[in-house]
């Protein structure tokens, strides 16, 4: 006998979360998952967390904006510097990997999932900053609006 699937009006209703993660070493997609969950979890608890519905859908990586002394002249101020031929933002004292993601999480727990990758700082003694560049009905508007 062949399996029914849910009617549209049973199933959870998610939203997808466009991040901006900024690390001070470069990271791969499982180990960006394991720092979401670590943030959620010290945040929250199993409990709450299980509750979130957490998917990584998409990694966009290895975008990588180093310190470039030409474009970074400027050493009275510690402000950042933008190049307007790249579209980059180069900061005095700091190097950094750049990279993108759409995380799915179930409709109504957005703001608890901000606010848990907003707090997360370090994972594995690493410093890394995740924050949230938009919230979408679907994966395609996602990547439409935010990451493109």
């Amino acid at each position: 006998m062949k399996l029914k699937i849910l009617p549209p009006t049973l199933r959870i209703n998610n939203h997808y979360l466009s991040l901006d993660i900024k690390s001070e070493s470069e990271i791969n997609k499982d180990e960006l998952v394991s720092a979401i969950w670590f943030g959620c979890l010290r945040l929250y608890g199993e409990i709450e967390t299980s509750a979130f519905n957490l998917w990584l859908m998409r990694f966009y990586s290895n975008n990588s904006y180093k310190n470039d002394n030409n474009i970074c002249n400027n050493k009275e101020n510690n402000h950042d510097i933008y190049d307007n031929n790249k579209n980059t933002q180069f900061n005095n004292d700091l190097s950094y990997y750049h990279y993108k993601a759409v995380l799915r999480c179930q409709r109504g727990y957005e703001d608890k999932v901000r606010g848990s990758l907003a707090l997360l700082t370090k994972y594995n003694h690493k410093k890394i900053a995740i924050s949230t560049i938009g919230i979408s009905g679907t994966i395609a508007s996602s990547i439409e609006k935010f990451i493109k």
